[in-house]
């Protein structure tokens, strides 16, 4: 066979990978195209790690609060936990966004995930010696919350390193990390139910610690600079100019307050999720999980379809929209007693819910300056996260005054009104 001919038959592999190593690699093609991000190692290794890391943290959740009602049988105490995981991210979220701009992103991961990692041991091992109190799980959440106003921050930056800065895999890479999330949901609630009705909370929050490992190891293997660039202004000047920033740009500003508004009023629902299934539908903690893999699924369904349509859809109608639908399916979730419908309705919030939130974070990288990306990743989330514990709160008291059910439904509604309020002004947004 002539050169020629073998660099004709090379050209037409290249451009046709499905003649190169048969028909099933025509399926893998499609794939990476409607998941570019996957076409990184680096993302590929970081996916798979935080991806058993999630599970780990779905299985600890679900445990946690069901562990909280059945010490206190209070929903307060429920809200209050919840609370204390996420209230350090409402005061220290500014500062960790100038320590992600300071330091390498990988280090700051690898410091992370360890300190999370043996203060899940912790909690486990007071959970199997039976001497855990409540005050000790709201200690050891609120030092996981310290913990996590570095990390979240640190987690959402990074992606940009692990793509080689491609913005064209950017809302791909945004997608999947909500997509392994929601994929975690499913799998770490259901298997949180069988483990907690077989040997008890504290075995949850022991594999949640050796869960981390996987996460530390793909750390190691991902190759991405350790280099960043010199920042001489001072830490509050440096806070200073990031709110400065987000705020003086129309978009960000939009979509933090709308992150405001749903993660007090929105995300909280899932707080009393552990008294909704006990008192409501009367189910045990195994029961407990098939809710939350109900919402799971929703959501994971609305992160896919995003990786592969981002780029053919109005982002800010688009969330603007999923506000609305979130908050309709919310609504009508707090009218019913029937568990298949529940479990519909569920799948419906999780799908207008993180699908909404995948959208703000991508349209959020893709205006960010680089140099101010991680103080502008804080701002949002503090306010994702660092506002949730006000809805945790907020929400816990009311439903100990006026009943779970009721109290979502506010919050439903608060919801709502503000989502139909920009919807109506959304061309003055963008």
């Amino acid at each position: 066979m002539s050169q020629t001919t073998v660099s004709q038959n090379d050209s037409i592999e290249d451009e046709c990978p499905e003649l190169s190593i048969g028909e099933n690699s025509g399926w893998v093609w499609r794939i990476k195209s409607a998941l570019p991000a996957l076409s990184s190692r680096n993302y590929r290794l970081y996916f798979a790690g935080q991806l058993i890391s999630l599970v780990g943290t779905w299985l600890q959740v679900v445990a946690e609060g069901w562990l909280v009602f059945q010490l206190t049988h209070s929903a307060f105490y429920v809200g209050l936990d919840a609370a204390a995981a996420t209230i350090p991210s409402l005061f220290l979220s500014l500062i960790g966004g100038v320590i992600v701009d300071r330091y390498p992103k990988k280090r700051i991961l690898i410091c992370t995930q360890s300190a999370s990692m043996i203060l899940a041991f912790m909690l486990g091992i007071l959970a199997l010696l039976h001497v855990v109190t409540v005050w000790e799980i709201i200690l050891l959440a609120f030092c996981l919350g310290i913990v996590n106003a570095v990390d979240a921050p640190a987690r959402q930056s990074y992606v940009t390193e692990l793509i080689d800065n491609n913005k064209g895999s950017l809302a791909s890479a945004i997608a999947l990390n909500s997509g392994m999330f929601n994929a975690a949901r499913v799998i770490g609630p259901s298997i949180a139910g069988l483990l907690i009705a077989a040997v008890g909370s504290g075995m949850a929050f022991i594999l949640n610690g050796i869960s981390y490992i996987a996460v530390i190891i793909a750390l190691n293997y991902i190759t991405t600079p350790l280099t960043v660039a010199h920042v001489h202004t001072n830490p509050i000047a440096a806070i200073k100019e990031g709110l400065r920033y987000a705020f003086n740009h129309k978009i960000i500003r939009t979509l933090i307050i709308l992150s405001g508004v749903v993660s007090i009023f929105g995300w909280s629902y899932s707080t009393l999720m552990p008294v909704i299934a006990t008192q409501t539908f009367h189910l045990t903690a195994a029961g407990l999980g098939y809710l939350y893999a109900a919402a799971g699924l929703g959501a994971l369904m609305g992160t896919i379809l995003i990786s592969a349509f981002s780029q053919k859809i109005n982002p800010i109608s688009f969330i603007l929209t999923g506000t609305i639908f979130f908050s309709i399916a919310l609504l009508l979730f707090t009218f019913t007693s029937n568990l298949p419908i529940a479990l519909i309705l569920l799948f419906a919030i999780g799908t207008g819910l993180v699908s909404q939130f995948a959208m703000i974070n991508t349209v959020i990288q893709h205006q960010v300056d680089d140099n101010m990306r991680g103080r502008v990743l804080s701002l949002y989330t503090l306010v994702f996260l660092g506002f949730s514990p006000l809805g945790s709160l907020e929400i816990g008291f009311v439903g100990e005054h006026l009943g779970s059910l009721l109290a979502i439904r506010i919050s439903a509604c608060v919801v709502l009104i503000f989502g139909v309020l920009l919807f109506i002004n959304r061309h003055h947004i963008s």
